[in-house]
């Protein structure tokens, strides 16, 4: 049995994909930030697995949150054979964290990143999935400033970079943790209450040819469980293909860059 943490798993591809390492037999680690949606969850994933999961709210706006998440994790389990990092969003409009870093940036790259890095050392020998998206071509991240200006900000542009920085940190991830095999993946277009605004909204929710959750869960978890001969570490899945990301996510230089300045904006 595999002790699989899945962020943003109250709702979404998290909570699909939680359902299904559940029904494998796993042991499920909800993460949420809504206190209702994750007791809901919780229901959920108990109903599909038969044991009641294990379940913490973190909101990855506040970095303090995520330092006490990690702390919670470490002193929970003392093994961790999967993180999923799915948590994540698209921000309406311009705003700044309690942390000082705009948002879309720290929910969707620095908290995770933090919490991976904290989480590190009990990931040897682990796999990490990150979520991203096909949306990281409109996108790309700024080392050099994670706290953003109003005057310039456009919701997409910001989602597409913090996509991007997903798949380089799985990336320079693979370089510089050997030891923690890393994959990120497009789930698809899904059928979900992502975005912002309501015709964004009304768009994932009733678009003909949207993913099912179901369906983008079924590849995270294979993502998460598929023999490492038959993944590459490092890798950027759409489907069960491994792809080639836009030039810019797939930098290395940039990899490294950004890593760097992670780093040090989150105190590792």
């Amino acid at each position: 049995m595999a002790t699989i943490v899945v962020t943003g798993g109250s709702s979404g591809v998290g909570l699909a994909a939680a359902k299904q390492f559940a029904a494998r037999g796993d042991e499920v680690v909800l993460v949420g930030r809504d206190p209702r949606r994750l007791a809901a969850a919780v229901a959920q994933v108990k109903a599909a697995g038969g044991g009641e999961p294990a379940h913490f709210r973190a909101d990855f706006e506040r970095l303090d949150e995520v330092r006490a998440l990690a702390d919670g994790l470490l002193a929970a389990f003392p093994r961790i054979d999967v993180l999923a990092n799915n948590a994540g969003g698209m921000v309406g409009d311009f705003r700044r964290t309690v942390d000082g870093f705009e948002a879309t940036v720290q929910g969707n790259h620095l908290a995770p990143f933090l919490l991976t890095s904290l989480l590190r050392e009990r990931l040897r020998g682990a796999r990490v999935v990150n979520t991203a998206s096909r949306a990281h071509a409109q996108g790309r991240p700024d080392p050099g400033d994670l706290t953003g200006d109003a005057r310039t900000y456009n919701a997409w542009r910001a989602y597409g970079a913090s996509k991007a920085a997903n798949i380089l940190f799985t990336a320079e991830a693979a370089r510089r943790w050997p030891d923690v095999f890393s994959v990120s993946f497009h789930p698809g277009v899904v059928r979900t209450n992502f975005g912002t605004g309501r015709v964004t909204r009304l768009f994932y929710k009733y678009a003909p040819f949207l993913v099912t959750p179901e369906k983008a869960g079924e590849l995270l978890v294979w993502l998460a469980t598929a023999p490492e001969a038959d993944v590459v570490n490092g890798g950027y899945y759409m489907g069960h293909k491994l792809t080639a990301p836009a030039p810019h996510a797939r930098d290395a230089a940039l990899a490294a860059t950004l890593w760097d300045a992670s780093a040090k904006a989150v105190g590792r």
